[in-house]
């Protein structure tokens, strides 16, 4: 059985073919298909997460996972939260984003830049059966980008406990304690739920 992962950011699609390899999928992206963009007008990352799984799985005919996750820092009252991939503009690439995201904290002292990337998964049928699951880490933003792993606001999101960025982490300890990594750890039961396993 297929389950159509519904990104086209190759970054996050390795991710979450590595967190669901456990699963007895055909797991294909949107990569090569051709169905269109769908838009992301939702204001919460549940809406959003939705609004993909569902159209994405009315378009294509399959199974399909979609999520939606972001930043949200402290001192920016949640910013960039949903708009996390455009907070920098429409196309602007992952340092523009850091680059645009350092300069708004630029006069903000380390106790004040707490943060947290948030994630949201959503799992669709196509007869419009939805289920969700969730994940949080939590974390601070540093004064410059560390790291040349990850993908995104990786480079600038600091773990206390393990002294490092995620950008920095090897990936098998990303893909243990990250936003996504927690989200997709509760994908069995939304997928149980559906009666699809």
């Amino acid at each position: 059985m297929k389950l159509l992962i519904a990104t086209r950011n190759r970054g996050k699609g390795r991710e979450l073919r590595a967190l669901l390899g456990d699963l007895s999928f055909d797991m294909v992206t949107l990569e090569g298909l051709a169905i269109g963009d769908v838009e992301e007008s939702g204001v919460t990352f549940e809406e959003n997460a939705r609004l993909k799984a569902l159209s994405y799985s009315a378009d294509a005919g399959e199974l399909t996972l979609a999520d939606d996750s972001g930043l949200e820092v402290e001192a920016l009252g949640g910013e960039p939260g949903v708009r996390s991939a455009r907070y920098a503009g429409e196309g602007a690439s992952d340092s523009q984003r850091v680059s645009y995201l350092l300069s708004r904290l630029e006069d903000i002292p380390w106790e004040r830049r707490a943060a947290r990337f948030r994630c949201v998964i959503a799992v669709a049928t196509p007869a419009g059966q939805v289920e969700f699951s969730y994940g949080e880490c939590r974390g601070f933003i540093t004064l410059e980008p560390r790291g040349t792993g990850g993908f995104g606001y990786d480079p600038v999101f600091y773990l206390p406990e393990y002294g490092l960025t995620v950008a920095e982490l090897p990936p098998e300890v990303k893909n243990r304690v990250s936003h996504r990594a927690r989200a997709a750890a509760g994908v069995r039961e939304a997928l149980g739920r559906l009666d699809v396993l």
